[in-house]
């Protein structure tokens, strides 16, 4: 496949924020998405590390695009997401111990998120850096919203808070649940729901 026949770097950013989108849409990266969302402070977190790391990777892989092998692709994948993920996670630690502390496991596994591999597979390997780095933007953003609309109803929900700030009334009865596991699926299922309701009421009203 030629490069010309490929999304444009404007068509990669703004498919990444919704029309592919990585969570809601590719259903990719479920597992810090469900682990870490918590809080809105732990998902922008975590959405800025992703950010890093993606747009790093994509840009590098862009850029030796030319020299991979199809076998051993999937190496250089990792180790380049590899290097970023271990700046980013030695940054953390040294700048914002206890957020990194707060992410444990789930920064350093970032290495192997399906979000990164897959964008330098379906794109970063095969357009130019404009493309990469617009790819890796869009992709970012929508993993930003996705991981932000999900942690902002549960530790609405769950403390009565957004961003530690005390937001419901002092009497509001605490979901406890909504900060815990089964919290974290509940939300996700249910604005998976309301997005394919969206979707298929858009869908009928244009063919109407």
């Amino acid at each position: 496949m030629s490069e010309s026949s490929l999304p444009t770097p404007g068509e990669r950013f703004v498919n990444g924020v919704l029309p592919e989108n990585p969570v809601f849409r590719q259903l990719l990266g479920l597992c810090p998405v469900l682990a870490v969302t918590a809080t809105l402070a732990s998902a922008l977190t975590m959405s800025f590390a992703v950010a890093v790391v993606l747009l790093g990777a994509n840009v590098v892989v862009s850029l030796i695009r030319g020299w991979l092998r199809p076998h051993l692709r999937i190496v250089v994948f990792t180790l380049t997401i590899a290097g970023f993920v271990t700046l980013v996670d030695k940054t953390m630690a040294a700048f914002l111990y206890p957020m990194s502390k707060e992410l444990g496991p789930y920064l350093p596994l970032i290495i192997v998120n399906c979000i990164i591999i897959c964008r330098c597979e379906v794109c970063a390997s095969k357009q130019g850096v404009g493309a990469a780095a617009a790819d890796a933007l869009g992709q970012s953003l929508g993993f930003t919203l996705a991981l932000c609309a999900i942690a902002s109803v549960r530790e609405l929900l769950g403390a009565g808070t957004l961003l530690g700030f005390q937001v419901m009334p002092a009497a509001w009865p605490e979901w406890v649940v909504m900060i815990l596991p089964p919290g974290a699926f509940f939300t996700f299922g249910l604005l998976m729901a309301l997005l394919s309701v969206i979707q298929l009421h858009r869908e009928h009203r244009r063919v109407v």
